[in-house]
């Protein structure tokens, strides 16, 4: 078993590597003078079973570049198998045609990494389950609930808790955890005009006096959570908390839930944390790496992955 790691969440990679007992393989992914990635694999792979981890997050196009050209490396070195792990995985919002003549870049995407020599795909909360399917390779889609729902457990103890989906389409991944934690299910209408712009039409669900936590697979901008945790709040809500997998915080996303009432936005690493994000005091982390790990282990092994959900 190997582990590559490209350049878009080394300390993440590290972590994983820590946890497995196994030191990163040598490689040199680096850029010549005009950008162009190359990548040079500095061990020995062949018939080996190599993972490689790269978060295809900001810059998007570069990180899911130095995935492609290293896959490519990978199996002209002749690894047995290769697995790309992609804590985060880029393109997924244009899952669909959402209007005429758009491109359904998830599914180029998918298959880019095909093409480009994946046996495997290894990601965490998809931002739809479907784009598994535009896969032909096998895809372990891993999922925070678990993980979100201890935490909420030891920081929320003893309040009166209601877990929020902030809009329709999130509902199955906010009742996950309503189920774990045996708790209320709120639903949020959003109206969304444009891409990174959003208003709160209604809140379907008694929140007055309730300590109400938002779930989402990402934040980008930061508008929709931080109009809904003040649409709770307006409606009585005792306080608005959020627990979300992948931080992408764009642009002023930050300065904007840090002035918002949200009181803990809590995000993974699946995506580095800029300086801006660790500053942030309303912003928290918690580290995916034990559970990527174990799932890791798991396919490298060929035993249950679905199991470490049950």
């Amino acid at each position: 078993m190997k582990i590559v790691a490209c350049n878009s969440n080394r300390p993440l990679a590290e972590a994983v590597a820590a946890i497995l007992g196994l030191p990163l393989t040598k490689a040199s992914i680096r850029r010549f003078a005009d950008m162009e990635v190359f990548v040079e694999i500095q061990e020995n792979v062949r018939g080996e079973d190599v993972f490689v981890i790269q978060s295809t997050s900001f810059p998007a196009n570069d990180n899911l570049m130095e995935l492609l050209v290293t896959l490519d490396a990978l199996r002209r070195s002749s690894a047995r198998r290769i697995t790309a792990v992609i804590p985060y995985f880029g393109y997924a919002r244009q899952d669909r045609k959402s209007a005429p003549r758009t491109p359904i870049s998830a599914k180029l995407v998918a298959n880019l990494i095909t093409e480009a020599g994946a046996n495997r795909v290894l990601t965490m909360d998809l931002h739809a389950g479907q784009i598994q399917g535009f896969f032909d390779i096998p895809v372990d889609n891993l999922i925070a609930a678990p993980l979100f729902s201890r935490d909420i457990e030891e920081r929320y103890r003893g309040r009166d808790l209601m877990i929020v989906s902030p809009d329709v389409g999130g509902v199955v991944r906010a009742r996950a955890i309503a189920t774990r934690l045996n708790c209320d299910l709120a639903i949020i209408d959003k109206r969304r005009e444009r891409a990174g712009h959003s208003e709160v039409m209604n809140i379907i669900g008694d929140v007055v006096g309730r300590d109400c936590i938002l779930v989402d697979d990402l934040v980008d901008s930061g508008g929709t959570h931080c109009n809904a945790a003040d649409a709770l709040v307006k409606r009585g809500a005792r306080s608005a908390s959020a627990y979300v997998t992948h931080g992408v915080l764009s642009g002023a996303a930050v300065a904007r839930i840090s002035s918002s009432p949200i009181e803990m936005m809590t995000i993974t690493d699946s995506i580095l944390a800029t300086d801006d994000v660790k500053r942030c005091g309303n912003i928290r982390e918690l580290t995916i790496a034990p559970l990527l790990a174990e799932a890791m282990r798991r396919i490298s092994d060929e035993s249950s992955v679905s199991s470490l959900f049950d």
